[in-house]
């Protein structure tokens, strides 16, 4: 079962079910953290936690089709949320302004990241105390984590709708994480959150063959948004 200790200072919070998951309990700041696959449900889930701090600032760059409304059920105050949905490549400059603005930052770059950018970048991070959650591989990320297996439930045969997906996340890293560390979670569940899996499905549910897939596409209509240019 994971902790549901507070994480100590230093560190960014997480959602509960996550806490288990991490080394230290939250996302240590001032660090980049790898997310394989660029997997929407994981991200957002591990940005979640950015709504218990004092300021509760969170970012989202280079990923114009991140689904709003699966946000704001996974608990992201879309109110505190600033977007640059294809700033190209001038990405790397927009982090750097951002870092100093907001707690958490979530990047999809727009191609492979060479080390000595990463570098520079890991410098601002560490004076800012920003976290950076890269939606794929991030030269010299201290903590790693991704979608191992998953499966939605809710369809049957050609009918129905989505209600929710299971999954097992591996987390794995430099230090006290290199052993790594998994957990079954719901990403999200029947009400768009993350928990940990707690008790056999029901035989009633219907696999879809969709792993890293966001739940919800296109669903940024009608909800408000602070555009970063």
């Amino acid at each position: 079962m994971a902790s549901t200790a507070a994480p100590a200072r230093g560190l960014l919070p997480v959602v509960p079910a996550l806490r288990g998951l991490l080394p230290e309990g939250g996302l240590r700041r001032g660090a980049a953290v790898s997310v394989a696959g660029g997997d929407a449900g994981l991200l957002l889930a591990l940005a979640a936690g950015v709504r218990e701090t004092d300021g509760g600032w969170a970012a989202a760059v280079g990923l114009p089709d991140l689904g709003l409304a699966a946000a704001a059920g996974y608990g992201l105050d879309l109110r505190r949320l600033l977007v640059a949905d294809d700033p190209g490549p001038h990405w790397a400059e927009v982090v750097s302004v951002l870092a100093g603005a907001v707690e958490l930052i979530m990047l999809r770059p727009d191609g492979p990241v060479p080390p000595n950018l990463a570098a520079r970048l890991a410098a601002v991070l560490r004076r800012s105390g920003c976290v950076l959650l890269v939606a794929g591989p991030w030269p010299g990320a201290g903590l790693r984590l991704g979608v191992r297996s998953g499966r939605w439930f809710g369809l049957g045969d050609g009918h129905g709708q989505l209600t929710g997906r299971q999954v097992e996340v591996v987390a794995e890293g430099r230090g006290s994480a290199g052993r790594g560390r998994t957990a079954r979670l719901w990403l999200p569940d029947a009400q768009g959150a993350v928990r940990t899996v707690e008790e056999t499905v029901g035989t009633g549910a219907a696999d879809v063959n969709v792993v890293g897939e966001d739940a919800v596409s296109g669903a940024g209509a009608g909800l408000d948004r602070m555009a970063v240019v």
